[in-house]
């Protein structure tokens, strides 16, 4: 059974970077996708970024691309998100997720939750 042990979030000011890391245990299937997900306080759980763990391909919400950069290391099982430029507005509990990733972009395509990491970014 796939486990997923997020760290790396923090309070920084507006402008600055932070990267997550998402550990990854048990059998993935190469197949799988392994994504970032974002819930602020009132809010629903936005997609941020996935990377097919087999091929590398990533994709990314319209909100983070060319801020944020997602990537996989498969010696270390572990897939990165680097937030640079940070707002505001990215403040949130981001949560890492395994699954089939049918539709990257949809909660629902991923069986396997991380417990998520606080990132909060003051202006």
């Amino acid at each position: 059974q796939v486990q997923l042990v997020e760290s790396g979030g923090g309070l920084v000011q507006a402008g600055d970077s932070l990267r997550l890391s998402c550990v990854v245990s048990g059998r993935i299937f190469t197949t799988y996708a392994v994504a970032w997900f974002r819930q602020a306080p009132g809010k629903e759980r936005e997609f941020v970024a996935a990377i097919r763990w087999s091929s590398g391909i990533s994709t990314y919400a319209d909100s983070v691309k060319g801020r944020f950069a997602i990537s996989r290391d498969s010696a270390k099982n572990t897939v990165y998100l680097q937030m640079n430029s940070l707002k505001p507005e990215d403040t949130a509990v981001y949560y890492c997720a395994a699954g089939p990733g049918g539709s990257v972009y949809s909660p629902l395509a991923y069986y396997t939750w991380g417990q998520g990491t606080q990132v909060t970014v003051s202006s």
